[in-house]
């Protein structure tokens, strides 16, 4: 027998309110995290921090 829940969504494409608002928050912060790694980028450039560029490009690689 199958058990359907109270809240659970008719159609998959369907979000709730919470789901909606995690994805907005979590583009919010991968955004964040992205201009902040440009800026820190940026310095190491003027820098002339190579080993640090690398790692720092290396993160931006992992969230873009």
């Amino acid at each position: 027998m199958e058990k359907k829940l109270l809240r659970s969504p008719q159609q998959s494409h369907e979000y709730t309110d919470s789901e909606f608002a995690e994805m907005i928050l979590n583009h919010a912060l991968v955004q964040f995290k992205r201009e902040k790694l440009l800026k820190e980028i940026d310095l190491t450039l003027t820098e002339g921090n190579k080993d640090l560029f690398l790692q720092l490009t290396e993160e931006l690689k992992k969230i873009s």
